[in-house]
């Protein structure tokens, strides 16, 4: 499968397409995913991108089905302390630049979120960069988050040592993830059921 010259990747077993970035691991081959969603983990980083397929939220529209998207997330994380979830933007996509034509809105909303790993008390600020894709045809919210950690607690599990790491590839880009979001493709509407 090609998008724009760059291979795409399937998702849920070949309904939908998208470009990744470059260095990801499935998480599914490391642990039991559930069958909504489609979870990558940068190889050498905390970044991760999670592409999920929830139920149209039908009481909610235009940036507020974002909002509430990302307060879902926020609530899932167990985002918390001062600042534990807070939207920095929300920005409607156009619709020249997305492949997922099926879509009524695409939304782009950033966010930053301070998160525990694994139920520990130090916590990470993270930058969730939210693509939100409105498919209320299929009673479907698409919703693709990238993860982004910007400041790791030196007591966190996810505070390692980067000495003696010779070509670690770099991290994930807000541009590698614009891409992911434009190159989403639908290929079988018989996953929606």
């Amino acid at each position: 499968m090609e998008s724009n010259g760059v291979n795409a990747h399937p998702l849920f077993g070949g309904a939908f397409s998208a470009v990744l970035p470059p260095n990801f691991r499935d998480v599914s081959d490391l642990r039991e995913i559930p069958d909504n969603q489609e979870v990558f983990a940068h190889s050498h980083t905390d970044q991760s991108i999670i592409v999920e397929l929830l139920e149209h939220q039908t009481h909610v529209t235009g940036r507020d089905a974002a909002r509430y998207h990302f307060e879902d997330v926020a609530g899932r994380n167990e985002a918390a302390g001062p600042g534990g979830s807070q939207v920095l933007s929300v920005e409607l996509l156009p619709t020249a630049e997305i492949s997922l034509q099926e879509s009524e809105s695409v939304w782009l909303l950033h966010g930053t979120q301070q998160v525990s790993k694994f139920n520990e008390e130090a916590q990470n600020t993270v930058a969730v960069y939210l693509g939100l894709f409105r498919l209320p045809q299929y009673s479907t919210d698409a919703l693709v988050t990238f993860n982004d950690p910007l400041a790791i607690n030196p007591l966190s599990s996810s505070a390692v040592s980067e000495s003696g790491q010779d070509a670690v590839p770099p991290p994930w880009s807000l541009e590698q993830f614009r891409l992911l979001l434009q190159t989403l493709r639908l290929l079988d509407p018989d996953v929606f059921g």
